[in-house]
């Protein structure tokens, strides 16, 4: 028997701790501690990620595990493009010809989509082709009618190659293959079986492709080499709707109807069972270059799931929001400040069903109540830390408002000789206690401002308004750049902007209403969360300082009021339906990575 260094030219090594890099992955240390041998062992592992912004049936879909885009929906519009950053979803280019079941394949920033069905109204086969330069779809060659289909498998991972193969146009089921070379399309092999396949899934090139759960058996696997199809295996399970990604000889399956949780990798020649999804899909679909890595999202039903695939000894927990230390005091309107650690807030004033002046600090797990503020107030302008919180203006029970600041020490508030510019409430505010900003808000009788001023620790001082009127906006960064995003009014509380310490200019319009929500991060990066447009959300979308994408959502729909550094955050509080205050408070954990460490049986 040989030895271990006559295996790796080397010696087991002792240590007190275990390796925490994937450098160790494959190699066996002795952990002195517990006196066991142990090793870093590669697994798959699916993670959950943000949601995706559309549900059900897209068109088409390509790129790689952290740059994705899908197309089409079954649902109107039908022309929706959304891309995958691998953190997050947000809106792409809108596409010219509505369509579901179609097919697409490609990079986020040169990619095709082709034929598929109109998304309502009876099935036929669109003969519509456009392409897609990460910012907009132009028209294309058209697929020749006797092609067109929809529910077909689609195989291709540059924009310039690819091929589409049997489907439905409504009778009858297909068993052809036409192929796309960047200009033109060209009739190719014959599949073994013909019908729909919008069960089945295709990944893989133009030349080396493969499709699995297609049409025959149930479960049989096909490879193409550009001219011909054969059969090559059977899939492990005799389902539908299952997802696939990869290449020809390196790929993996997953999901399927009924929906299951099941995933498979496969060689080229044969079908390994790996990690479990974490969530049953039926219908899936899923993105991925050059190896198993993929992202796959739940297509029916109004399945919005996100996950990613790491065949690694490296486990990812992905971001996510987990219950905290409940409040004392339940309430809405109220405001709140952080320390630059997440798990630690400061919770002040408020009302719900009358004005509070209660203060309460987390310390990661407990709320603690403190000294109260001087006034009982609710939809305040709030800025600062846990131990040096400002807040300013507000509206007194019943109804009246101020233009009061009130700074905190971490034990006992005190007024401030510096008095806002104007009497007001739901005031936004971002920055420090000494390095404050205000902006926008509500006079009575209900209206809508502008107006903005920033705080040096003694006065509040004038500064330029920002361009749309409303209030309880949210608004993350500092008096010196800030963003501020659903103001609560006219036109669509969509709108953002950014404030460069002097002036607001407009930014991209926000994926969805959130007025009245929580915001944490640092200029110019931050996230929203919660708030409502009609309804309170669950909603969570992050600003990468370009564009809005989505983001792990709260647990519970609510007006939540938040704060937090960027990868953390801490959401407290908020009316909840029907009209509810909520005590319960979420932290936002970052993505976290480990190793799989295992115990070696020692004998």
């Amino acid at each position: 028997m040989a030895t271990y260094r006559e295996l790796h030219g080397k010696a087991v090594k002792t240590v007190t701790t275990n390796p925490s890099d994937d450098a160790a992955e494959g190699q066996i240390w002795f952990n002195s501690t517990d006196n066991t041998f142990k090793s870093a062992v590669a697994s798959g592992v699916w993670h959950s990620t943000a949601a995706r912004l559309f549900s059900d049936a897209p068109a088409g879909q390509g790129g790689t595990q952290n740059a994705a885009w899908t197309c089409g929906d079954d649902a109107a519009p039908g022309t929706n493009t959304e891309e995958y950053n691998g953190t997050g979803w947000s809106v792409g280019g809108t596409l010219n010809t509505a369509r579901r079941y179609g097919h697409g394949w490609g990079a986020q920033t040169a990619a095709i989509t082709a034929s598929g069905s109109p998304p309502s109204g009876p099935n036929t086969g669109l003969q519509a082709v456009e392409e897609y330069n990460g910012t907009a779809w132009t028209a294309s060659t058209s697929v020749p009618s006797p092609y067109a289909r929809y529910l077909g498998g689609s195989i291709g991972s540059v924009s310039t190659a690819g091929a589409i193969f049997c489907g439905s146009q409504n009778p009858p089921n297909l068993d052809t293959t036409v192929e796309w070379d960047g200009s033109s399309w060209t009739g190719g092999g014959n599949y073994p079986f013909s019908g729909p396949v919008g069960a089945g899934a295709g990944c893989g090139t133009l030349t080396a492709g493969l499709f699995m759960g297609g049409p025959g058996a149930g479960n049989v696997v096909c490879k193409y080499d550009g001219t011909n199809w054969t059969t090559t295996t059977n899939y492990p399970a005799s389902k539908g709707g299952i997802g696939a990604a990869g290449t020809q000889t390196a790929a993996i399956g997953f999901g399927g109807s009924p929906a299951t949780t099941n995933a498979f990798l496969f060689d080229g020649s044969t079908f390994t069972a790996t990690g479990s999804l974490g969530l049953s899909n039926a219908g899936s679909f899923g993105i991925g270059g050059s190896s198993p890595s993929t992202t796959t999202v739940g297509t029916f039903g109004g399945n919005t799931s996100t996950e990613e695939f790491n065949q690694s000894a490296t486990v990812i927990t992905a971001a996510a929001w987990a219950a905290g230390g409940n409040l004392n005091t339940a309430r809405t309107g109220h405001r709140t400040a952080t320390n630059s650690a997440a798990d630690t807030g400061l919770c002040f004033g408020g009302n719900y069903p009358s004005g509070t002046a209660n203060t309460e600090e987390y310390n990661g797990t407990t709320w603690a109540e403190q000294s109260n503020l001087p006034q009982a107030l609710s939809f305040m302008g709030g800025a600062g830390t846990q131990t040096a919180g400002l807040s300013f203006t507000g509206r007194q029970n019943p109804g009246s408002r101020v233009n009061n600041t009130y700074e905190y020490d971490g034990s006992s508030w005190t007024e401030s000789p510096g008095t806002y510019g104007a009497a007001q409430a739901y005031s936004g505010g971002a920055g420090t206690q000494t390095a404050a900003l205000g902006v926008a808000g509500e006079t009575p009788p209900g209206t809508d401002l502008t107006t903005s001023y920033e705080y040096n620790g003694s006065t509040w001082t004038a500064g330029n308004a920002c361009n749309v009127p409303g209030y309880d906006a949210l608004v993350f960064g500092t008096s010196a750049g800030a963003h501020m995003a659903c103001l609560t009014g006219p036109p669509t509380n969509l709108e953002t902007e950014e404030y460069d310490g002097t002036n607001w200019t407009a930014s991209a319009t926000a994926i969805r209403s959130q007025n009245q929500g929580g915001a944490s991060g640092t200029y110019p990066i931050g996230l929203i969360f919660g708030g409502a447009s009609s309804a309170p959300s669950t909603s969570t979308q992050g600003w990468d300082g370009t564009a809005w994408s989505t983001r792990p959502s709260l647990s519970t729909a609510r007006r939540a009021k938040g704060s937090g550094v960027t990868a953390q955050a801490l959401a407290q509080g908020g009316e909840t339906p029907p009209g509810s205050a909520s005590n319960a408070t979420e932290e936002l954990g970052p993505e976290t990575t480990s190793l799989n460490i295992e115990t070696l049986t020692q004998s």
